[in-house]
């Protein structure tokens, strides 16, 4: 799939974006981290737009870790939908998505949601599609907990109901497994064609079907340096798409950054605020529903990536002085890696540093091309 107007297309090796900055900050207590205000939101999104990074994206929560606590902070979390609406509106280049929890927007309804945000952005949205793994926010929705392979059949027909509507001149009647659908259409319709880029981030052999079928990125969580380790990750999931379903696919990976002038500074900050100060409820409760309700990744290397996941989602570290980070972005692409998301404890902070130093010497290094502007078009 191509889209000559969004910028995930471009010719770059290595894609940039944002990821989380319409919800709190990493699992930590100190007093920096990021809050989710429209103000700090719509800062960042103009920032990375401005420096030509190719995705602002969102994630979609409903309700905090930490069971009953409706005033936990990992719920304070703005709608991804309304949230990426405002961004689109406010920004010129870069691909504004939102992510949908497919159980909680029947398809008609998110089908025209994302066909006028892309109306607002001009062609620059995308979504991220979740099965739904939460069990305690999907039980607020009074939408039972699906068993893990079922989760991705019904994505696949949510999907396939959301596909038609975008594309279909005439009514049509959907009688599936999950969806009855009567005299359906949807208008107006997207601006991109055949039809919005997909994001998803199946890690089971299950979810990895699903993404390398429908998604045009999929995402990995890198497990461990080794660029040969990281090379069959990727290769995996390339090949699978090829081989069974003849599509080419991005591949994506999040990452989280300390910046500072010396990697002793940077490793001493990550301490700090990722042990040191970890919120130690959020962690705890959120590894434990990743690991009964999710096979995003085993539980042994769930509670081994421990610090990863307070420090920043589970990503990759990309700690130390700038030439350190982008010599791991280097590692990351030469590995065959098309894209990273990007989080930080202070994201203002951060994403200065970020494109002040670090986005100079991936040109340098022919890992991206100097961004000329918001007329710049994917090639």
């Amino acid at each position: 799939m191509s889209n000559l107007l969004n910028p995930i297309f471009n010719s770059n090796r290595m894609k940039l974006g944002t990821f989380g900055t319409n919800g709190v900050g990493p699992l930590t207590t100190v007093s920096e981290n990021y809050t989710a205000e429209w103000a700090n939101s719509l800062q960042l999104a103009q920032m990375a737009d401005r420096a030509g990074l190719e995705a602002i994206i969102p994630y979609s929560r409903w309700k905090g870790y930490v069971t009953g606590e409706p005033d936990d902070r990992t719920g304070r979390v703005m709608d991804a939908f309304t949230w990426a609406a405002g961004v689109a509106a406010s920004t010129n280049y870069s691909a504004i998505f939102s992510t949908a929890q497919a159980p909680t927007f029947h398809p008609i309804v998110a089908a025209k949601q994302c066909a006028t945000i892309d109306i607002i952005s001009n062609g620059r949205f995308g979504l991220n599609v979740v099965g739904g793994w939460n069990r305690p926010e999907l039980e607020m929705f009074g939408a039972p907990m699906k068993e893990h392979d079922e989760r991705y059949a019904y994505l696949a027909e949510w999907l396939e109901i959301m596909t038609r509507l975008w594309q279909s001149d005439t009514a049509f009647d959907h009688h599936g497994q999950f969806f009855d659908i009567v005299g359906g259409a949807g208008a107006p319709r997207p601006i991109q064609t055949p039809r919005l880029p997909i994001m998803n981030a199946g890690g089971s052999p299950r979810g990895m079907q699903f993404a390398a079928q429908h998604a045009d990125m999929c995402f990995v969580i890198v497990q461990g340096d080794d660029p040969a380790t990281v090379r069959a990750q990727v290769d995996e999931y390339k090949l699978l798409a090829k081989r069974d379903y003849n599509r080419d696919v991005q591949v994506w990976s999040s990452a989280y950054v300390v910046q500072r002038d010396t990697d002793e500074e940077a490793q001493a900050y990550l301490k700090h605020y990722s042990v040191d100060h970890e919120d130690t409820a959020a962690v705890d409760a959120w590894l434990k529903l990743l690991s009964v309700e999710s096979k995003l990744m085993a539980p042994d290397a769930l509670r081994a990536a421990r610090q990863r996941f307070a420090a920043g989602a589970g990503g990759f570290p990309l700690v130390g002085t700038p030439d350190r980070i982008v010599s791991r972005l280097q590692l990351l692409s030469d590995s065959g890696i098309d894209g990273v998301v990007l989080t930080w404890v202070d994201f203002v902070d951060g994403l200065a540093r970020f494109i002040r130093d670090c986005l100079p010497l991936m040109e340098e290094a022919g890992l991206r091309e100097k961004f000329s502007g918001a007329s710049k078009r994917a090639a």
